[in-house]
C-alpha cells in the first residue's frame, strides 16, 4: 500500500485562486503563492494529505499553454517562492502533485516561436505533431500543425520524438529533485502516447517508488491507463456523473450500478485506486449541479464512503457555485477568500467534510475495503465497506420524509459517527430512523466522536485517564479481562483501552470511550 492509496487531496488552480490577471504579459513577477500559506491550517483541519495544483508552469494564459516547463508562472511567483511554499506543505504533512500538461504547449513555447522565426532551417520542427510546410495554419502561421482538439492555440507535441520525451522528463527530474514534488496529474491522459507513460514512469518510480502518476481520463477502460506499466491512476469521470445525477433523479440506482461495476464482487477496477470527485476545474461546481443543496452532504458522505481516493475542489467545502458559461472556464476558477468563505459559505457543509475527514483516516475499511451493496431503492443506499473482518456501513437517505433503515449487521451494535449517536438494535438487527435527506456512517466502535479535531482544544491526556493499568474488568457479556496498557491512536489521537483475556491471554483494544461506555443501559466494563 502506497501514500496515494490512503490520501486525501484537495484540488486548486492557482491562477484563479490566487487571483493573478488572465493574461501573462510579461510584466513584474508577483509572488501570489503566498496566498495558500494561509490555507494550511484549514486544509489540516480537512485532513487533507496532498495538494494537486493546476498549472503553475510559466504560460501565456490559462496554464494549459506552456511557454516553459522549468519556470513557475510569473504571475505566481518565482521557483523559489514556489519552493518555500513545497518546504512548508511538506513540514505540515501535505504533500504537493503537479499538473504535467505534456500532450501540448502554447504558441509562446520557446520551441514553437523558433520555428516561427526559423521555418524548416529550425532544428525543432519534428517536436510537433502533424507540423509540415504544405499549407498555412489557421493561426496564419507559414505551415501546418496539429492542434489540441481544433484548438490552435494549443500546439500538440511529437512524443514520438525522444528529444521531446528528454525534454519533459528533465523538467519532471528537475521538479523532483528540487523541489520535493511528490506526483503529477497528466492532463489529456487520453492523448498521450503509451510509450512516453511508460517512459516517465520507469523514470519516476526509479527515483522515488512513491511518486504518484495519475491521469486525466473521460471516457474508456481505465485499465488502459492505470496497469503496472503506465499511471497508477485516473479521474473516475464515470462516477463523478453517477454521484450527482442519482441525486437529481432520485435514483440510486445509477451510482450503485457503477460502483459494483467498478469495485463490487467481480469488478473491473479491483486493485486501482480511482481518482474520486464531484466537480473541478473543468466541471460546474457541485452546488450549481444539484437540484437541491440538501444533496450536498449526501454527495460527499458517498464520495469519501465508496472506493477510491476522496478529494475536494478548493471552495466547494463551503458550497461555492460556479457554471462554465459564454464558452469560459472563469466562473469555476474563482480567487477565493478563506476568511469570507467562513463567514458567508455553507458552515454546516464544511463541517460535515470536516467529519468525514476524520472518518476517513479512522477507519481502514473506508480506505481500502471491498465494497457491498447490502440495499438499493430509488431514494435510499445502504452498502459495506469490510476490511480484515471490520466493517463500516454507509447509509444515504435521499427522500424528504424518514425512513426506517432495518438489516443485519454483522456484529451486535453499532454507532452513526457522523452524529455519536447509537443504532436501537433488537434480535440482531439494526433499526434506526433516518430522518430526510440524511447520511450514516454507522460502525461498531466509534472511535472518532468525543476527540477534538486537529488542532482544536488540546486532548484529554493518558495520565488523566480513570481506567488502571492492571485492573481486572468484567465485560458485561461475562468475560473478565486486565488492562495491560493505555495508548493513543496513531491517526485520530483517541484514547485507547489494551486488554486481555484472563481466560486466554488474547489481546485486544478498544477507545477508552467506548470501553467505559454503556450498552443499552449496562456498562460495557465493571471493576471486579
Amino acid at each position: 500500500m502506497h501514500w496515494y492509496d490512503n490520501s486525501i487531496m484537495y484540488h486548486i488552480y492557482p491562477l484563479g485562486f490566487c487571483g493573478a490577471p488572465k493574461f501573462n504579459e510579461g510584466g513584474d513577477t508577483v509572488n501570489r503563492l503566498d496566498k495558500i500559506r494561509e490555507w494550511i491550517p484549514h486544509l489540516k483541519e480537512m485532513q487533507v494529505d496532498a495538494i494537486y495544483f493546476g498549472p503553475v508552469f510559466e504560460s501565456a494564459e490559462h496554464g494549459y499553454d506552456t511557454t516553459d516547463y522549468m519556470q513557475i508562472d510569473r504571475r505566481l511567483g518565482t521557483n523559489q517562492n514556489f519552493k518555500e511554499l513545497c518546504d512548508e506543505l511538506h513540514a505540515n504533512g501535505i504533500r504537493v502533485i503537479l499538473d504535467g500538461v505534456f500532450n501540448h504547449v502554447g504558441r509562446n513555447f520557446w520551441a514553437f516561436k523558433d520555428v516561427q522565426e526559423k521555418g524548416q532551417a529550425s532544428a525543432y520542427c519534428n517536436w510537433f505533431a502533424g507540423l509540415n510546410f504544405g499549407g498555412n495554419s489557421p493561426c496564419g502561421d507559414p505551415f501546418w500543425y496539429e492542434g489540441w482538439h481544433g484548438f490552435y492555440n494549443l500546439v500538440k507535441l511529437n512524443l514520438h520524438n525522444q528529444d521531446v520525451c528528454n525534454h519533459l522528463l528533465d523538467a519532471v527530474g528537475y521538479w523532483m529533485d528540487e523541489f520535493k514534488i511528490d506526483g503529477i496529474r497528466f492532463d489529456a491522459a487520453d492523448c498521450v502516447d503509451f510509450g512516453f507513460f511508460k517512459q516517465i514512469r520507469s523514470f519516476c518510480k526509479s527515483r522515488n517508488p512513491e511518486f504518484w502518476l495519475m491521469g486525466e481520463i473521460i471516457h474508456g477502460d481505465y485499465n488502459r491507463w492505470a496497469n503496472p506499466e503506465m499511471l497508477d491512476s485516473v479521474t473516475n469521470y464515470e462516477c463523478h456523473k453517477g454521484i450527482y445525477s442519482s441525486h437529481n433523479d432520485k435514483n440510486y440506482w445509477e451510482i450503485n450500478y457503477s460502483i459494483n461495476r467498478q469495485f463490487g464482487n467481480g469488478g473491473i477496477y479491483k486493485g486501482i485506486q480511482l481518482y474520486n470527485f464531484v466537480d473541478n476545474h473543468d466541471v460546474d461546481r457541485l452546488a450549481s449541479k444539484l437540484s437541491d443543496a440538501r444533496y450536498r452532504k449526501l454527495c460527499y458522505t458517498l464520495m469519501y464512503g465508496m472506493p477510491g481516493i476522496p478529494s475536494v475542489y478548493y471552495g466547494s467545502e463551503y458550497g461555492v457555485t460556479g457554471i462554465h458559461e459564454n464558452d469560459s472556464d472563469d466562473g469555476l476558477r474563482p480567487c477565493l477568500d478563506l476568511a469570507e468563505l467562513e463567514n458567508s459559505g455553507d458552515r454546516d457543509l464544511y463541517r460535515h467534510i470536516v467529519k468525514l475527514g476524520r472518518i476517513y483516516k479512522a477507519y481502514p475499511a473506508l480506505r481500502t475495503g471491498g465494497f457491498e451493496t447490502i440495499n438499493v431503492q430509488n431514494r435510499q443506499l445502504l452498502f459495506r465497506r469490510e476490511y480484515e473482518g471490520r466493517n463500516v456501513y454507509v447509509a444515504l437517505n435521499l427522500d424528504d420524509q424518514s425512513y426506517w433503515l432495518n438489516f443485519r449487521p454483522s456484529c451486535g451494535s453499532l454507532v452513526d459517527v457522523l452524529s455519536g449517536t447509537p443504532a436501537r438494535m433488537e434480535n440482531g438487527n439494526a433499526i434506526i430512523e433516518m430522518p430526510p435527506f440524511t447520511s450514516m456512517i454507522l460502525v461498531e466502535d466509534d472511535i472518532v466522536n468525543g476527540v477534538e479535531a486537529p488542532e482544536a482544544a488540546p486532548i484529554v491526556t493518558i495520565q488523566e485517564m480513570t481506567v488502571e493499568i492492571g485492573g481486572k474488568y468484567r465485560h458485561y457479556k461475562g468475560g473478565e479481562y486486565e488492562v495491560i496498557a493505555l495508548a493513543q491512536h496513531t491517526e485520530t489521537n483517541e484514547e485507547l483501552v489494551v486488554y486481555k483475556s484472563l481466560r486466554d491471554g488474547r489481546v485486544w483494544a478498544r477507545p477508552k470511550t467506548i470501553f467505559t461506555g454503556d450498552v443499552n443501559g449496562m456498562k460495557r466494563f465493571e471493576r471486579m
